[in-house]
């Protein structure tokens, strides 16, 4: 890990109680500034101020899905933000759980991850703020061509993993907490199927790997669609359950989101540098980025920040309720 930056427990939780100061940057383009969601200082994308001149040569640590890092994204976009304020961006590619998990630590100033349900256990329990809507895009359920377990052309997800499960064909897992993994889980609970057995093989490993294990074996696996449409050329695996993107059932959605490390439980986040990033990324040119680009020839992530119909409400974690501090 390019920062170490980890504090006691002890500290962290007297944190977690107590109020800080925020301050938020306006990220911008040459020609817009967009709002960083809770700022009250601003720098404009045209040439430095005293604002830019404050995080310039700075290290933004930005933990992530490795999804986001292997298809190229992230070296395709980041050039501009660098640029832009004269820092650097260190992307660290872990998958979700540990992305979380380096930010719960202190070694991360922002996170950027696709799994709603521990984003949220994230956001309640005080580690995140400000959380964004990035992009999207889906999963999808490869195999060999031949597909021995009779899969393609089923419209249901769930029912594709009963089918392979029963039929005891290899299934690789990635097994790592990360946001794919997750789906995965949550899909074979929906199914009413637990896995298990010498064809199941989990094998703690990012998306890439599982990928290049289920070509080498023959076997199925969950993917989400960029990273295997970045890798298809160099593998024999097909898509043969679609999701959303391409009519396939709406469970197999992938959405990511973004959020800032709270300055309030790590006080060395670097909380300027991490709001001028939210706003950055969820400009409309950086959108616009995201949007064009393609690895051969195909859109792999697809904006969503940027809408005629935004959504300004504070984003509250699903269930989440707070104890009134009033009583």
């Amino acid at each position: 890990m390019s920062k170490q930056r980890i504090q006691s427990s002890e500290r962290n939780a007297s944190k977690l109680s107590g109020g800080t100061t925020r301050r938020a940057f306006l990220g911008g383009t040459a020609t817009t500034a967009i709002a960083a969601l809770a700022g009250c200082s601003a720098i404009s994308g045209g040439g430095e101020n005293e604002e830019q001149a404050g995080v310039s040569g700075e290290t933004l640590t930005l933990t992530t899905t490795t999804s986001t890092y292997d298809t190229g994204l992230l070296d395709e976009i980041h050039s501009d933000f660098e640029e832009m304020y004269g820092v650097t961006v260190d992307a660290v590619a872990q998958g979700t759980g540990a992305a979380l998990e380096s930010a719960r630590n202190g070694d991360a100033d922002v996170v950027m991850v696709h799994a709603r349900g521990l984003e949220d256990e994230f956001m309640s329990n005080g580690y995140g703020v400000n959380r964004r809507d990035l992009m999207f895009n889906d999963f999808v359920i490869v195999g060999p061509e031949d597909d021995p377990a009779g899969i393609q052309g089923l419209d249901s997800a769930t029912e594709a993993l009963t089918t392979i499960a029963e039929a005891e064909a290899p299934f690789i897992s990635r097994g790592d907490n990360s946001g794919t993994h997750t789906k995965e889980l949550n899909l074979w609970e929906a199914a009413g199927t637990e896995p298990g057995g010498d064809w199941y093989q989990e094998i703690g490993a990012g998306m890439g790997e599982a990928l290049n294990n289920a070509n080498q074996q023959g076997a199925y696996t969950l993917s989400d669609r960029g990273t295997y449409i970045s890798q298809r050329s160099e593998i024999d695996l097909t898509i043969l359950v679609q999701g959303p993107i391409e009519g396939g059932p709406e469970i197999l959605s992938n959405p990511y989101g973004i959020m800032a490390v709270n300055p309030g439980v790590h006080e060395n986040a670097n909380y300027d540098l991490a709001m001028a990033y939210i706003g950055w990324i969820t400009s409309p040119g950086a959108q616009d980025a995201i949007s064009n680009y393609q690895m051969n020839g195909e859109q792999l992530f697809f904006p969503e920040a940027v809408s005629e119909n935004p959504n300004f409400q504070q984003y509250v974690p699903e269930g989440w309720s707070s104890d009134s501090s009033d009583e």
